[in-house]
């Protein structure tokens, strides 16, 4: 379970994909980023742009302040030691950001037993995280049909009390005059 939440801390939206960074695989996978990168890079044609792009200058000072924030957050020792690999991280190269189908793809390039275990743990919770959204995204779907319907009970309902106003008047004025309670001075007889 520990290892889940710390696959789902590293998962980041860039550019409204979900993706995990390379410094981020290289840990999981318990290799170094530059030895991830090499392999990846041997193997380049298995990463089209829509499995791995490289983080803009601007995308990657943003992320640094908040991988520096979820790590102080989550104060475990594994965190501690990915910081410390991303304080000997070049500042000026940018991290590559794999999207769900590039992680994939990098079981074929790390063919280690602990690299193997690792994507399929990355691979599930992925699925889990794509079950979430879907589930919400169902939830908001039944709100919206929910309010519609409300408004919708609202407006019949007004039509009904002005229906049932008119009924009333209507019997009101279809009384004689004989049967109306007479209203004034009454002189007894």
């Amino acid at each position: 379970m520990q290892i889940i939440k710390s696959i789902e801390s590293r998962i980041y939206i860039i550019r409204g994909e979900r993706v995990m960074l390379d410094f981020d695989l290289a840990s999981l996978y318990e290799v170094e980023t530059k030895v991830l990168n090499q392999a990846v890079k041997r193997n380049i044609k298995r990463f089209p742009d829509d499995f791995m792009f490289r983080l803009s200058p601007n995308e990657w000072h943003s992320m640094r302040s908040q991988i520096v924030t979820a790590y102080e957050e989550t104060l475990n020792p594994s965190s501690q030691i990915v910081m410390i690999n991303q304080n000997k991280r070049n500042t000026i190269i940018t991290p590559f950001a794999f999207t769900e189908q590039g992680v994939a793809m990098l079981s074929g390039v790390l063919k280690s037993d602990k690299a193997i275990n690792m994507n399929i743990a990355i691979m599930r919770v992925f699925v889990d995280v794509r079950k979430i959204l879907l589930k919400q995204s169902n939830v908001n779907e039944q709100l919206t049909e929910i309010k519609e319907r409300i408004g919708e009970h609202d407006v019949q309902l007004n039509e009904l009390y002005d229906a049932m106003e008119n009924l009333i008047d209507e019997k009101i004025a279809q009384l004689k005059w004989k049967d109306r309670e007479k209203i004034g001075f009454k002189i007894k007889e």
